[in-house]
């Protein structure tokens, strides 16, 4: 369902930047599992560039049951930028679950103006796409923009127009902002980014819904693992993190 999400990715992606693969760590990049009724197949790719120091997107494949297309990129910790944040699922072909945003490492208004606010143009272009959703697992107001695209939709046409054009859309806008980002040479702010995106880790590997879905076809050992190691391996497993508190 996602396959031409993520291939004109990639294409955007090999045309527009110097990308340079980044190892994943063994056992995680691909894995099958049958121990439900239908195979289930995950892959990830990850790849870095001097403007996005970690690229990286999972696909997840079982047939007629699931199809999950995640990916964040991160951009290089001298660039203040959000986050671009992809998360499509399937569940058959009547539910389907989309999120696309930028997500802003700081809420204060001069970076909401400079970086949040050029989405609006493009999401009330999209307004069945921005549904307002309850968000189940996260706070709204952390890592998410008002402008974000978040919509339950049943309708498989829908993902092939409306939701591929507004990816397309979304992409073109981010792909701007990192080309005009100016680089920050100040020690503290570097650092401020440094924490900002560690911070970001660690709250999203809390929260992590698709844990489970990985745990389920996959064992909750190797999900660990792809949780803490490839997706969020700036984030330490909760207990870790609560006892160094």
């Amino acid at each position: 369902m996602y396959q031409p999400f993520l291939d004109y990715l990639e294409k955007e992606l090999f045309k527009r930047f110097d990308l340079s693969s980044q190892p994943i760590p063994p056992g995680l990049e691909r894995q099958v599992s049958d121990r439900a009724k239908h195979r289930a197949i995950i892959q990830s790719w990850c790849y870095q560039c001097p403007e996005l120091r970690k690229i990286r997107y999972t696909y997840m494949d079982v047939g007629p049951v699931s199809q999950v297309f995640n990916s964040v990129m991160y951009p290089s910790h001298c660039y203040d930028i959000p986050l671009l944040g992809i998360d499509f699922l399937a569940f058959g072909k009547k539910k389907i679950l989309v999120v696309l945003d930028f997500q802003p490492l700081f809420r204060d208004e001069a970076y909401q103006e400079k970086y949040i606010e050029p989405m609006r143009v493009i999401r009330d272009r999209y307004q069945d796409l921005a549904q307002n959703l309850e968000m189940k697992f996260y706070d709204a107001n952390q890592y998410f923009s008002k402008y974000l695209l978040f919509a339950k939709i049943d309708s498989l046409e829908t993902v092939k127009t409306e939701v591929f054009e507004a990816y397309k859309d979304y992409l073109a806008l981010y792909w701007q902002m990192v080309e005009q980002a100016e680089p920050l040479t100040e020690p503290e702010d570097i650092e401020r980014i440094v924490k900002a995106q560690k911070d970001y880790d660690q709250y999203s590997a809390d929260r992590d819904p698709a844990h489970g879905l990985f745990s389920s076809y996959f064992g909750p050992e190797w999900a660990e693992q792809f949780l803490y190691e490839f997706l969020f391996e700036n984030a330490m497993p909760l207990a870790v993190s609560q006892s160094q508190t």
